[in-house]
């Protein structure tokens, strides 16, 4: 591919830059890999995704997507993957030919942690379970499985087009093929759902044991169709009873809520997301992948790709869409806004040592988020109180500049 390799400017804040310390050590490195393609786009989807074609582009996109990751080498410094994580769209809807291409094409550019974890997303139809056993002789060692809900009225309002006996078929696949590490998808807050629906779906997704559950509730996100068209969704306080009764059934049956609609079993959090939460960094290829790359001498750098499938085909195009340089005013709330996401937030040491800045230009707003009982005064830690989880906008508001 013959892509134009040439990269736009970085883009710097309105404030003059004064020096950042240079980072004493660069944090873990991750890939994010961007499949965009899905059979059918779901009404309350917002992410880069597109309804495919009969026969995907597969040869053709890993071949791009290995020359933009080759446009990206100059920012690893020597670094190991830690985590990979294949996300879209549908990323099983590529066939383990195809992805066991590219991730041989990876492993040639960047080294590959020991213990490295690899995700993919899958949705739980048939079609796609069967793949199962070849994506785990991959190398591929988790799953995250998109279930949204067993109940078929729920899934036919959520667009969904598996039904409730794929989805429970589809843990048991998994499991059968070797994936001893795996996550369920399901979400709260659908159209009509009662408190007893909604812990029907929990008790349902906790029987069938997965080390990890992504619970969270539907919202209603501009430029989809439930955005324009709106479903009836539960009232407010039938969103507080679910949350709360959720919470408690999960923590009674061992998952323990990490992040805010994140829940894993003792060990098993998601240390692809993990790194995200903590401003590790990123590389992102793929068509919109977005990527957060941090520099020796303390540029941290957002980047995002060309986001239409055919554009990022065209050889014609950069698949460099943009990148910007975080300015220091911006960096409190960058590193904070994924930090407090976490219930147990962060070491406070974390905050220099990833951003090149120190602790004392957290101070005023550190004081006045501790003030308003949204920040746990802990000096060793930066972590929301319970309240500041639920109010985390107004946190996050008392560290921009």
């Amino acid at each position: 591919m013959t892509h134009d390799s040439s990269a736009s400017p970085l883009i710097y804040g309105g404030d003059a830059q004064s020096p950042r310390a240079a980072l004493p050590v660069l944090p873990p490195l991750a890939l994010y890999i961007h499949i965009p393609w899905c059979v059918r786009k779901c009404p309350y989807c917002d992410f880069n995704s597109h309804t495919a074609s009969p026969v995907l582009p597969e040869e053709e996109y890993v071949d791009a997507l290995l020359a933009d990751l080759d446009q990206d080498l100059h920012a690893v410094y020597g670094r190991e993957l830690s985590s990979i994580f294949f996300g879209g769209g549908t990323p099983s809807l590529f066939s383990a030919e195809a992805l066991g291409r590219l991730l041989k094409g990876v492993e040639q550019r960047i080294p590959f942690a020991s213990d490295i974890e690899i995700t993919l997303e899958a949705n739980p139809g048939t079609f796609e379970q069967d793949k199962f056993v070849a994506y785990r002789k991959l190398g591929i060692n988790r799953l995250s499985i998109g279930i949204q809900s067993f109940q078929e009225e729920k899934l036919k309002a959520l667009g969904r087009i598996h039904n409730g006996d794929e989805a429970v078929r589809a843990a048991g696949m998994a499991r059968q093929a070797g994936f001893d590490n795996f996550n369920l998808d399901l979400m709260h807050g659908l159209p009509d759902q009662s408190l007893e629906d909604a812990l029907s779906d929990l008790r349902t997704a906790i029987a069938l044991k997965p080390t990890h559950l992504s619970w969270y509730q539907l919202t209603l996100e501009p430029n989809t169709v439930f955005w324009n068209q709106p479903p009836t969704l539960p009232e407010d306080d039938t969103l507080w009873d679910i949350q709360e009764a959720g919470q408690a059934l999960l923590a009674e049956h061992g998952y323990a809520q990490y992040e805010v609609s994140a829940y894993a079993q003792p060990g098993r959090p998601a240390r692809h997301n993990l790194n995200y939460w903590s401003f590790g960094d990123f590389i992102g290829i793929g068509a919109g992948a977005h990527g957060k790359l941090s520099h020796p001498d303390g540029r941290i750098v957002r980047t995002w790709k060309t986001r239409l499938p055919k554009d990022y085909l065209n050889p014609a195009k950069s698949f460099k869409a943009g990148d910007k340089a975080l300015t220091n005013d911006e960096m409190p709330f960058e590193f904070l806004m994924n930090a407090l996401r976490l219930t147990e937030g962060v070491e406070s040491r974390l905050y220099p040592e990833r951003t090149g800045m120190t602790l004392e230009s957290l101070a005023e707003g550190r004081r006045e988020a501790e003030q308003s009982g949204l920040l746990q005064v802990e000096p060793s830690r930066l972590a929301a109180t319970e309240r500041g989880q639920l109010f985390l906008n107004d946190l996050l508001q008392t560290f921009l500049s």
